[in-house]
């Protein structure tokens, strides 16, 4: 069995700003792995926030054995972006050899489309409020904070979108002090969850704290080690491949994470239609669906996932799976 890893760069259509920073292009990583005559694929976006690079991930992917297969993967590399790539690429493998899809290999019924969330990035008040202009024709929007003084671009994106739904991500930038000043104002903007207020290290603060809407882990929430910690704090948990290591923890963590009462958010990186196409199986059924990668893209993959009035469609088979 081959393993190959490759970069590419997908320019975004505009510059896309949270609390930690700005960024033009989306920085990727390719994973192809071919066996007998069939090759899979996978996409992965190493992330700063949890130590990960694009060196760093190459590394990991280079050092794994000459034969290994999906189940032996899990215990070769952590929860991350590395495994996540070869695990998808694997998955598409085998859905190649079978002659089936990824669907019917795991036991899911076929996928259907998915509306998702839009994603409006950090800026200026009224800067914000003319983004949620222009795409007020979305159901939903989600909208990046992370400041203490967010309670003027919560109003102007709620006055430039009057009828979308919204949820917010904060990316861990407010104090437990900002979120309790701003939970009851979301309630009445209309907004229907707030992702990671606070820092991961520091969502202690969230027991015993009201919740007015629902509060879903995303740094917190890794995979299914994580949901121990999540008690009593959260609500939802995002769920993203490039956190939980690749389709196989993520379809484990739903599982475990409904079992246990959460409901389930299926989110992204910046990527590409590679990276989305495993997620859409996990988005069906899902509270909220962000799968908007390829919509923040000036560019994206041949025989990219279809975007329209019902969501995001499920990846043909000249995708992935």
């Amino acid at each position: 069995m081959d393993v190959s890893v490759t970069r590419d760069v997908f320019q975004l259509a505009e510059v896309f700003t949270i609390s930690r920073g700005s960024r033009t292009e989306a920085q990727v990583l390719t994973v192809t792995v071919t066996d007998g005559g069939h090759a899979g694929r996978g996409e992965c976006v190493p992330y700063a926030r949890y130590g990960e690079t694009l060196e760093g991930v190459e590394a990991e992917i280079a050092a794994l054995p000459s034969v290994f297969d999906r189940a032996a993967l899990q215990g070769l590399l952590p929860a991350g972006a590395a495994r996540n790539a070869v695990d998808c690429a694997l998955w598409d493998l085998e859905a190649k050899h079978a002659g089936k899809r990824v669907w019917e290999l795991a036991g899911l019924p076929r996928p259907k489309p998915e509306i998702t969330a839009f994603t409006l990035s950090l800026a200026a008040p009224e800067a914000m409020r003319a983004q949620a202009h222009k795409h007020a024709f979305r159901p939903l929007l989600k909208i990046k904070l992370g400041t203490p003084d967010d309670m003027p671009r919560l109003e102007a994106v709620r006055a430039g979108a009057p009828k979308s739904d919204i949820i917010v991500d904060a990316n861990e930038g407010w104090s437990a002090e900002v979120y309790a000043d701003l939970a009851p104002h979301l309630l009445r903007l209309g907004v229907t969850l707030v992702e990671q207020p606070l820092p991961a290290g520091e969502d202690d603060a969230l027991l015993g704290m009201a919740r007015p809407v629902p509060v879903c882990a995303d740094e917190s929430c890794h995979d299914r080690a994580s949901l121990a910690g999540l008690t009593g704090k959260y609500d939802v948990v995002n769920i993203k491949l490039d956190k939980t290591g690749g389709l196989t923890e993520g379809l484990a963590l739903r599982e475990a994470a409904v079992a246990a009462g959460y409901k389930i958010m299926v989110g992204c990186m910046v990527g590409s239609s590679l990276a989305m196409a495993p997620a859409t199986l996990l988005a069906q059924g899902a509270l909220v669906t962000d799968l908007d990668g390829p919509l923040l893209l000036a560019e994206d993959r041949p025989e990219a996932l279809q975007y329209d009035v019902s969501g995001v469609h499920p990846p043909k088979r000249g995708l992935w799976g």
